[in-house]
């Protein structure tokens, strides 16, 4: 009961944080919100800056888990259109868990007050992404899939349209439909360009 308890804490500051940042969340609401007096909270976590970095901590496994990593990567495309399909479950897992939708709020609120909050916005803006597909790439041009060019570049080039068109779902979700649209277009147009299957 006390991991449920726990876990209970952290699905509700999530959610506060998302809505509120950090600053704007305080240890009474959190604890009303979930018929608990701030004690009951303090049982589990000693702090608010510890409720934050175990969410950290539970955010980097999640994603790590669902989305994949550079050190656990999705499985290598054995066609162009797998790359397509790939691409598309990672937009729409994005795009649509409400962890991770959650998640991406509160990097976004909180990356210019906290650094550990700046680091991870950064690997999963940027540097995550660029790295997981330049080790796909780099199989895929082994592969005879896309034509021998730099993999990191080409990631850049790959997942930075890609990761704006998310970012945008955020601000104007009613966007979603017309992102998910484009973000595949884009995807049929790179393999268009430095795909090389027969």
């Amino acid at each position: 009961m006390a991991n449920g308890t726990k876990e209970r804490i952290l699905a509700a500051a999530l959610e506060m944080f998302s809505q509120n940042g950090y600053a704007g969340t305080n240890i009474r609401e959190l604890s009303a919100s979930l018929g608990l007096v701030k004690s009951g909270v303090y049982k589990h976590f000693e702090s608010k800056e510890a409720i934050w970095n175990a969410l950290l901590d539970q955010m980097i496994t999640y994603y790590a888990d669902h989305f994949g990593s550079a050190e656990h990567l999705p499985t290598v495309p054995d066609s162009l259109e797998g790359l397509v399909t790939m691409t598309m479950q990672m937009v729409y897992f994005t795009v649509h868990d409400e962890k991770v939708i959650m998640t991406r709020k509160v990097l976004t609120l909180e990356q210019f007050r906290d650094a550990r909050a700046r680091e991870l916005a950064t690997k999963h803006f940027l540097t995550g992404l660029t790295d997981i597909f330049t080790r796909i790439f780099t199989s895929m041009m082994d592969k005879g899939l896309l034509r021998k060019d730099n993999p990191e570049m080409l990631a850049f080039a790959y997942t930075a349209p890609i990761s704006a068109l998310i970012h945008m779902c955020d601000r104007e979700p009613e966007k979603t439909e017309e992102a998910i649209r484009q973000a595949e277009a884009f995807s049929r147009h790179f393999i268009r360009v430095y795909g090389q299957e027969d």
